[in-house]
């Protein structure tokens, strides 16, 4: 497997960490039994558990984008070394951002969300 692709496996298993961390936090913040509910009148989630589902939600948006980028990278013949290095700096800055995100340090998370949309740019520029 190659190393864009193994990178996206891990992306994906983050974002399955983060889904886990966001309802669990939402769980401490409502209750079980009023998220297991349809969910209508829920307050809103504050400090951390907010934070969490924003972290959380933000993975899932990048997320399409790298497979997409890193699929596309693939089956088209064109990974390299700098899609490698994009897929890198995607991931481990992703990993980075997320508890940075959820302990509420903004000008790190800002830097960290730059990191990883640089990596998604260098793959996208492999294939332009």
């Amino acid at each position: 497997m190659s190393v864009e692709l193994r990178l996206l496996v891990w992306s994906a298993a983050l974002a399955l960490v983060q889904m886990v961390i966001a309802v669990g936090a939402a769980i401490t913040q409502v209750g079980f039994l009023r998220l297991i509910g349809n969910r209508a009148n829920l307050p809103g989630l504050t400090g951390w558990a907010d934070r969490a589902r924003r972290a959380q939600r933000n993975t899932l948006e990048s997320l399409p984008i790298f497979a997409a980028l890193v699929l596309v990278a693939q089956v088209a013949g064109k990974t390299n070394a700098a899609t490698a290095f994009g897929a890198e700096l995607f991931f481990w800055a992703r990993l980075a951002y997320a508890p940075v995100y959820v302990i509420g340090v903004p000008g790190l998370r800002t830097a960290l969300w730059g990191i990883s949309f640089a990596g998604l740019l260098q793959v996208l520029l492999q294939l332009l």
